[in-house]
């Protein structure tokens, strides 16, 4: 293929390579919808995500309390969203205009703001249907799950061997195991394994068995875990013994990687549910020991404040068993975005999965995607016309090549090491 001489070819290659790759979702919060509830979908789901909760109570008379709205049903719920952030306050913010793209891309006429004509539409539809036609819409070819076995509703689904589509891939969720090592045995003890609630080479052992049965049983793509902004490594807490004595060892035996989303202050409100969760600056340097004592694994990281950004790319560029993905949660501000994309491009090339949709409302993927394409096609183009004044000449082919690599190629590549 000839290289593209005109500046202007570049721009449009780089745009419609963007506009018409298909992406890899490589962390979301979805399930198959044999699952049941434990998929969510639709616009009373969308209207209830805790991104909007939280932000319905910026906005809400002093009457409206946090036990008088958790105690309505969903779909009340959603009509005071709808009519505080939405109707009476603008639907500004990020999160309030996703639900419009969202509700757009597939059809339906959001300036009519009919909201219960939304709730039929969606109630006419089938959820496997419905699935298929979302990951179109997003033009993802497939979506990594987080499955936790530490919660007994999602392990008695897995151990029913329901039906799964090929489109949602697994990841072994163990958060729990490391930051709550109680809980965690008990939920093992419940499914037959001999730990005890302080931890110890015994009970490290069967850990490590209930990791490979569950490794087994999911088949996962890798391990995953939030971590707080104190998680510290090396250190004497049952958090960092338990990722050496059980997570690593796992993780080496069956050759994952370990994600790590690094950086939520759990339960900073409480009263708001899953919304209550905050940010906060992580210790980058227990990433940096990890990677320096452990060069046999491999990670895959991302962190939720801005300030850790710069200092978590530059580890990437000097370990290869460090992949830096997504702008995750508080990150997934289009400005943020911008910002992290164009310092990650330029610190690392496209060795990096630009974006994950993080969706836990199956119908969220759609505008997560729609708005990171946009940022990307614009700071991409950007940096095409920058090597082209360099007196570069790419091909379109290699456009493609590039875009694929930051939209689940890189990952993949990653993955097979």
């Amino acid at each position: 293929m000839p290289p593209l001489n005109d500046p202007a070819a570049v721009e449009a290659a780089v745009r419609q390579a963007v506009a018409t790759t298909t992406a890899s979702d490589i962390h979301t919060h979805l399930f198959p919808p044999s699952h049941g509830r434990l998929l969510l979908w639709g616009v009373d789901d969308l209207l209830t995500y805790h991104y909007l909760v939280a932000e319905l109570f910026t906005f809400a008379p002093r009457e409206l309390t946090t036990e008088k709205f958790w105690a309505l049903p969903k779909t009340a719920q959603a009509d005071l969203v709808w009519e505080h952030v939405f109707l009476r306050h603008g639907a500004l913010s990020e999160s309030a205009r996703g639900v419009l793209t969202t509700l757009s891309a597939l059809g339906l006429d959001v300036a009519g703001r009919d909201l219960a004509g939304m709730r039929r539409w969606f109630a006419a539809q089938k959820v496997e249907e419905y699935l298929a036609r979302v990951f179109r819409i997003a033009n993802i070819d497939y979506a990594v799950m987080t499955n936790n076995p530490f919660m007994a509703e999602e392990a008695g689904c897995w151990k029913a061997k329901l039906p799964k589509p090929d489109c949602l891939k697994t990841a072994l969720r163990i958060d729990t195991l490391i930051v709550n090592w109680p809980a965690a045995a008990k939920a093992m003890r419940a499914g037959g394994y001999k730990t005890t609630a302080s931890p110890g080479a015994a009970a490290f052992a069967q850990a490590r068995r209930f990791l490979a049965e569950w490794v087994k049983i999911l088949q996962p793509v890798y391990l995953a875990a939030s971590l707080p902004p104190e998680f510290a490594y090396p250190s004497s807490a049952v958090s960092s013994k338990v990722v050496d004595k059980v997570v690593l060892p796992t993780a080496k035996e069956f050759g994952l990687p370990v994600a790590m989303m690094m950086g939520v202050r759990k339960g900073v409100n409480p009263a708001l549910g899953d919304g209550g969760d905050g940010v906060g600056e992580s210790d980058v340097t227990a990433l940096q020991h990890l990677l320096q004592e452990h060069p046999d694994a491999k990670f895959i990281v991302t962190m939720l404040s801005r300030v850790n950004q710069q200092e978590l790319c530059v580890l990437a560029r000097k370990f290869s068993h460090l992949h830096v993905e997504g702008c995750w949660w508080f990150c997934n501000n289009t400005s943020i975005i911008e910002e992290m994309t164009r310092m990650r491009l330029e610190l690392l090339g496209t060795a990096f999965t630009a974006q994950h949709s993080d969706a836990r409302v199956l119908d969220q993927a759609i505008y997560k995607w729609a708005h990171v394409r946009t940022i990307l096609a614009d700071v991409l183009a950007e940096k095409y016309r920058n090597l082209f004044t360099a007196g570069w000449r790419p091909t379109e082919d290699e456009v493609r090549r590039e875009v694929r690599s930051l939209l689940g190629g890189a990952f993949e590549e990653f993955c097979k090491k």
